[in-house]
């Protein structure tokens, strides 16, 4: 089953190394055969958040609100891809996704974790599975850690570690489960709870 998943890329930083994860999980994501779609803050230029989308009147709202507001409600669910900063997530992915809400009901999250030291970015995944769940898209058990990203990934974003691509697909496979499952439940109109 195709599934959507928009790809939230958390750094703006101009030597940044996570656009290679970015780009990794994307190349992955399409070579299963799913529609991945990469949300990078450094094109999008989100100001910081003053109004959430849903407080604009309808059409009021900047278009690319807008256009990230059509994305989510068609994804199946969303692959975070963060960066450590200080035991916690870059401040680009929390104004990312603070911008909305309703858009991530009942779509599952998995998150992509890098540093460039041993640890992968892990501390900022645990920091991060808080944020996510609050959101509505309940983040899932696998977490996707690539320690020393500056050499773990090439700037196409291909490993140069076998480990990795073994990583990503169990983390690509609960993934897909769980987008499976959700998605048949919101085609179903079976929601949790009334919205």
């Amino acid at each position: 089953m195709k599934l959507v998943v928009p790809v939230l890329l958390g750094s703006v930083r101009t030597e940044r190394q996570g656009i290679k994860a970015a780009r990794y999980i994307v190349k992955a994501l399409e070579k299963r055969g799913h529609e991945a779609v990469l949300v990078d803050p450094m094109e999008k230029k989100l100001p910081l958040l003053d109004r959430m989308y849903k407080e604009y009147a309808p059409g009021q709202a900047p278009a690319v609100l807008q256009d990230l507001a059509t994305l989510y409600r068609r994804a199946d669910g969303f692959i975070l891809c963060t960066a450590e900063y200080n035991q916690s997530v870059p401040p680009a992915l929390k104004n990312l996704l603070d911008h909305f809400l309703e858009e991530y009901f009942w779509r599952p999250s998995s998150i992509m974790s890098y540093s460039q030291g041993r640890f992968g970015g892990v501390r900022a995944a645990v920091a991060l599975r808080t944020i996510l769940t609050e959101l509505g898209m309940p983040s899932l058990p696998t977490n996707l850690a690539i320690p020393s990203i500056g050499k773990a990934l090439d700037e196409a974003g291909d490993a140069t570690e076998p480990w990795i691509d073994k990583a990503a697909d169990r983390f690509l496979d609960e993934f897909e489960w769980y987008a499976q499952a959700l998605k048949a439940q919101r085609a179903a109109a079976r929601p949790p709870y009334g919205v």
